[in-house]
């Protein structure tokens, strides 16, 4: 089993856990707040799920189906979880909205007190799993585990934010922060949805890859033919960690195919070697005649 996949497997034990103590808090408490965190918890258990399976169809090899690679998989799992953050975000403001609007609405203040310690260790869970998290995603070039921690981080702030309103209610009773609180997470996660959505669609429609990324490749050629006029119909592409580069090469017109060849090796080893995951074509042609 892949590092990936590993980590993908302990944020759906985490958000499990979370899932049932907000629940469970937030039903005896009355507080829409710790019910949008649980339900904020909930939509993060369903992307966990997701990306744990996306990743793993997505390390797969090659095939006759799939001549690129399953890495795209990683991004349509970013883009569903993106959405699914958006439908939970309208829930959340909602009803708090209604809450609002029924300002009689008393909170159990035992439950108030229980729910802080809830949200505290919620908190901690969230930093802990979200950085593990980001590592890996860092590491491996995973979009779904980013996608993953991304969430996990998020739920940091805004328990410590249900918190701290929750803590405020119980000595002041002041009990129209909890909506408002609730509306605060759901605005927060919004934001959250939006970056989600724009980095893991862009793969698919065939972006280019980042601006530093093809420098870098640009650079490497341009030290072993001597010239930046001597390429062209460059072309690159991601998919999830996967990716594409083909280019077209110009090398004098009596240089033999063996000294061709080993210039290309030169090339794609330096390439691979400053980026990884990257499958490269190069077509070799005269000297100038572009096709």
């Amino acid at each position: 089993m892949s590092k990936k996949v590993k980590t993908a497997r302990l944020s759906i034990y985490s958000n499990s856990l979370l899932i049932v103590l907000n629940l469970v808090v937030g039903i005896i408490s009355g507080s829409i707040s710790i019910i949008s965190e649980a339900i904020h918890t909930l939509i993060d258990l369903m992307a966990s799920v997701m990306a744990y399976f996306s990743i793993k169809i997505a390390d797969k090899s090659a095939d006759d189906m799939h001549p690129y690679g399953h890495g795209k998989y990683e991004n349509v799992s970013g883009v569903v979880e993106a959405l699914l953050i958006f439908i939970a975000s309208g829930w959340i403001i909602f009803h708090a909205i209604e809450r609002l609007l029924s300002p009689d609405k008393i909170l159990d203040h035992m439950g108030l007190g229980l729910g802080f310690v809830v949200m505290m260790v919620s908190a901690i869970i969230n930093l802990f799993v979200s950085r593990r998290l980001f590592k890996v995603a860092k590491d491996e070039d995973s979009v779904a585990l980013k996608a993953d921690a991304l969430h996990l981080s998020t739920h940091v702030y805004t328990s410590m934010g249900v918190g701290a309103s929750l803590l405020i209610i119980y000595f002041t009773g002041w009990h129209f922060l909890d909506p408002v609180a609730a509306i605060v997470v759901a605005s927060y996660i919004l934001k959250e949805a939006y970056e989600i959505l724009v980095e893991a669609f862009k793969p698919l429609t065939d972006n280019a890859l980042p601006s530093e990324e093809q420098e870098i490749i640009r650079t490497i050629i341009v030290k072993h033919i001597k010239a930046e006029d001597k390429f062209h119909m460059f072309r690159s592409r991601k998919a999830g960690a996967n990716r594409e580069l083909d280019f077209h090469l110009e090398v004098p017109g009596e240089m033999s195919v063996n000294k061709a060849h080993s210039l290309c090796d030169l090339i794609e080893k330096e390439v691979k070697s400053a980026l990884p995951n990257i499958q490269i074509t190069i077509h070799i042609e005269p000297e100038g005649i572009h096709t």
